[in-house]
């Protein structure tokens, strides 16, 4: 028969159990919400630290581009204005038989003008950020088909939203590296890209008809690694598709934001 003393003990004993299984379960809460915490701060500090590097390099090729279009307009374009004035001299004083290949050669030194201007222009962070984006697009489409390289086409659907300065700029150049990559390796005739506004949101669609490729088959180059690391710089959601024979595309979508006001 079980005592007094005997129960007492041996609630004692379940108590101090019970204490000690309690204190276990609370360290072990306690140290594992204090385990995701530094797991979650060290993740977010990784995020930050490689947004703050793609922003530092995206900053470094946007000044380069800049450089370059400067050098463009202010040089070549000078000298190519230079050009220009010296044919129309000479062209007063040629022969008459000589003029008309005078003329030739004054029309194209003249488009050659035209051409480095116009993409001058594209390079240029701050005339891309004072146009907008869908006149930048427009404009780089239309120096493609002037060039005769590609069949381009600009559809634009919704209410044209107003985006911030730079978040255009980032949405162009990604569009940008798609086109170059277009022209150089896709072998398509036409390119097509449309522009569809919500209340929300912005989609971005660009598709060639060139020849393809397997996604899974190409080691991510810079270029596809700078318009994923631009897009996730705005939060822009990317998607690139393609196929052999089915050409690729260019997937954007852009969160709007409800103040934008510029």
């Amino acid at each position: 028969m079980i005592t007094k003393e005997d129960l007492l003990l041996i609630i004692y004993f379940i108590v101090v159990i019970l204490l000690l299984t309690g204190f276990v379960i609370v360290f072990f809460v306690v140290y594992q919400r204090r385990k995701n915490k530094m797991l979650q701060e060290q993740f977010e500090a990784k995020q930050r630290f490689e947004r703050e590097i793609s922003q530092s390099r995206i900053e470094m090729q946007e000044q380069t581009l800049k450089n370059v279009g400067w050098e463009l307009h202010d040089n070549i374009g000078q000298l190519l204005s230079v050009a220009v004035l010296q044919l129309n001299i000479l062209n007063k004083n040629a022969k008459e038989e000589n003029r008309q290949s005078f003329e030739e050669v004054k029309e194209t030194v003249a488009n050659s003008l035209r051409e480095v201007r116009s993409l001058s222009k594209s390079l240029n962070n701050e005339v891309i950020g004072y146009a907008g984006l869908q006149t930048a697009i427009a404009n780089e489409l239309t120096r493609f088909q002037r060039l005769g390289v590609i069949e381009t086409r600009l559809v634009i659907k919704g209410e044209k939203k107003e985006i911030e300065q730079q978040h255009s700029i980032i949405l162009f150049r990604i569009l940008q590296e798609f086109f170059a990559n277009v022209i150089k390796h896709a072998k398509a005739s036409e390119l097509t890209v449309r522009l569809s506004f919500t209340s929300e949101e912005l989609i971005i669609t660009a598709k060639d008809n060139g020849k393809g490729f397997i996604l899974n088959d190409i080691k991510k180059s810079s270029g596809l690694f700078n318009m994923e690391s631009r897009a996730a710089l705005i939060s822009a959601n990317f998607k690139l598709k393609s196929a052999p024979g089915e050409g690729t595309s260019l997937y954007l979508r852009y969160a709007l934001k409800e103040d934008t006001n510029e």
